[in-house]
């Protein structure tokens, strides 16, 4: 590995521009520790949408990690990578819509265009999941939930990707732009997800 005496000062900058980002108030992001042994430098946000007093979130998460390897792996095709997570319950019968994963991966690349956020080298996966409870879990009846994992090769400045990985997630948990103080209408609270 080459030694790269500026990689520990840019990542610290753009550590400091994800920490000091604001969020709507409904979705609280806070760090959590980052993933071992993926890059030499590394910062990981997790968010809840309107979580209890307990912290849980009935509505979606999501996580982030900010990836920096001054070596620019050949997959990333650059220095920087961002690893983005998000999931939200959702009511069996839109779990079954036949266009459910292709709408949340265009809401992803709406949200990063929104905020002229430039990337390249995207790629993921949306997964939508249908479940019915038995014996013991019978009672908690049928639930649904819909869950992305992408990754892409980010352009400064930085804080454009969290912000739209953010709106992402109150998007996935039926929050439409605006809604701090609306009920969510659509997610499934409590039961299977």
């Amino acid at each position: 590995m080459t030694a790269h005496p500026d990689a520990a000062a840019l990542f610290d900058e753009a550590a400091a521009e994800l920490r000091e980002t604001s969020f709507r108030p409904d979705v609280v992001v806070r760090e959590i520790p980052s993933p071992a042994g993926l890059a030499p430098y590394a910062l990981a946000l997790a968010a809840d949408v309107r979580p209890d007093d307990h912290g849980d979130s009935a509505y979606g998460t999501g996580r982030f990690v900010l990836l920096h390897d001054p070596e620019e792996p050949p997959a990333w095709d650059g220095a920087w990578r961002i690893v983005a997570f998000a999931q939200a319950p959702l009511e069996p019968e839109i779990g079954t819509d036949p266009l459910l994963a292709d709408v949340a991966w265009s809401w992803l690349v709406d949200a990063l265009d929104s905020r002229d956020a430039v990337y390249h080298a995207a790629s993921g996966t949306s997964t939508k999941m249908l479940s019915k409870g038995f014996g013991s879990l019978a009672q908690e009846g049928d639930g649904a939930q819909i869950e992305l994992r992408a990754s892409w090769t980010p352009e400064a400045p930085l804080r454009l990707h969290v912000q739209a990985w953010a709106e992402l997630v109150g998007m996935l948990a039926g929050l439409p732009p605006g809604s701090e103080d609306v009920a969510v209408l659509g997610a499934r609270r409590g039961g299977r997800g």
